[in-house]
């Protein structure tokens, strides 16, 4: 690999939003693009060229109809695993062993990482509100109540790595919240629902309820509940593309995080950038193939710096082809006018990770808007965010982190507000009641408010 031919924007120029709005294109989970390999398969499994879109609906109705039987027949088709009511479930023991011959050493960093997550889920925790009027004998008080959800479901991934960072960024938000009973859904592969790490991660933490069954048809036993899977409140956590679109298929019957696509993050660099940081940024996303990274910086001779280092690095690192191939389809390189114009364009591509590497990134941060999760400093890679730090490493990507935000332990809450009136406080505010129900016809309203003066 002597090149790496990354598409490169010079806003000086040209206007770099055709290559943004392409970019997010190929990345969206629209499910309506397959590869000629997938859609074979798809022939092979349902009969006809089905799209991701309709496989997945196809997949969550007939688990809603038939519940386990159904579950159990796609995890033999599409997982080749043969599995029970019985073997579907982690059994006790199987936690317990994989516990006992863990690595002491990985079971203390799991638990530093678990320390560390929920010391920052609970700073950002938040306690009932009220507000209380008094005028007079009037007197209305005002709460808003926040009790955590009974039951989630966490998707783990598992097809082509084990993921216990996912685990723990998806969980321990979770059990600051006080939600009691997480379930979790993971394929059934040496990666997932059979891979020591993982389940020894589970009885670390406390989670010892864990179902192998990945895709489409874990998302839907989740949400519809089957024999043996009781239904949950919310499903969070990322999956590939047949995943999402059966979180998005559920959404209604259940909450979800997000709907989330591949791996992004976009760099802000100027002078002071090392390019060798730069391009290790790059790669580090680009590696979960897919996965985009852009950089954005108003010093050109960054770009071609950063060029030589990616082809540098990624011809040592054992993904490293994947992560070129990804940097060459999904990335970009973006030399703006100045930090201003480049902060604009971070915001329009609303990113899931950005990584501002400049001189002064405080500076640089009032200037941005939009993204997941915001990593400052040359000395600030976001591998940090994705494994120790403390904030969730689920984060909205696809442009969604303009109004999205990343998974925390607030979204493990269920809020009601409590609205408590006393006879005086009644009388005050009626007339408003009057007029407003007046205006929009609805007489019922205003008569509700009424019975109850006529009887003082």
């Amino acid at each position: 690999m002597t090149d790496l031919p990354i598409p490169t924007i010079d806003c000086r120029r040209d206007d770099a939003t055709p290559l943004f709005d392409a970019l997010r294109e190929k990345l969206s989970p629209r499910g309506d693009v397959v590869s000629e390999a997938g859609r074979q398969r798809t022939i092979e499994l349902f009969g006809e060229p089905l799209s991701p879109q309709a496989v997945v609906e196809r997949i969550c109705s007939d688990v809603a109809e038939r519940g386990l039987e159904a579950v159990l027949e796609y995890g033999a088709k599409l997982d080749g695993k043969e599995l029970t009511a019985d073997t579907l479930r982690v059994a006790p023991e199987e936690f317990a062993e994989a516990h006992a011959k863990a690595d002491p050493e990985y079971l203390a960093t799991i638990r530093r990482i678990r320390e560390n997550v929920a010391e920052f889920q609970q700073a950002v925790m938040t306690d009932d509100v009220s507000v209380v009027r008094e005028e007079g004998d009037a007197r209305i008080e005002l709460r808003q109540r926040y009790l955590p959800l009974k039951r989630i479901g966490v998707c783990v991934p598992g097809g082509a790595a084990a993921y216990p960072s996912t685990l723990l960024m998806t969980a321990v938000p979770a059990r600051t919240a006080g939600v009691e009973q997480i379930a979790v859904v993971v394929p059934p592969t040496e990666f997932g629902g059979y891979n020591t790490d993982l389940l020894a991660a589970c009885h670390e933490i406390g989670v010892d309820e864990v179902y192998r069954v990945g895709g489409a048809q874990a998302v839907a036993a989740l949400a519809y509940g089957v024999e043996g899977i009781e239904r949950v409140d919310k499903i969070v956590g990322p999956g590939n593309l047949f995943v999402a679109l059966a979180k998005r298929h559920v959404f209604g019957e259940v909450d979800i995080d997000s709907i989330a696509g591949p791996s992004e993050v976009v760099l802000l660099a100027d002078e002071t950038a090392n390019p060798a940081f730069v391009a290790s940024d790059l790669i580090s996303q680009a590696e979960h193939s897919p996965g985009s990274g852009v950089l954005i910086t108003w010093h050109e001779p960054l770009v071609e710096a950063v060029r030589e280092e990616l082809v540098k690095q990624c011809a040592s690192l054992p993904r490293g082809d994947l992560a070129a191939s990804c940097l060459v389809e999904y990335g970009a390189f973006v030399i703006a006018h100045d930090a201003d114009e480049a902060a604009g364009l971070s915001d329009q591509l609303a990113t899931e990770h950005l990584h501002i590497s400049t001189a002064d990134p405080e500076q640089m941060l009032a200037k941005v808007q939009n993204a997941g999760a915001i990593f400052l400093g040359h000395h600030t890679p976001v591998a940090l965010g994705d494994y120790v730090a403390g904030p969730s490493h689920v984060l909205p990507t696809g442009g969604t982190a303009r109004f999205a935000n990343g998974l925390c332990a607030l979204d493990f809450l269920k809020r009601s507000s409590i609205i408590s009136y006393n006879a005086a406080a009644l009388a005050k505010d009626a007339d408003d009641v009057r007029l407003m129900a007046g205006k929009e016809g609805l007489t019922a309203h205003s008569a509700s408010v009424d019975v109850r003066l006529d009887e003082s």
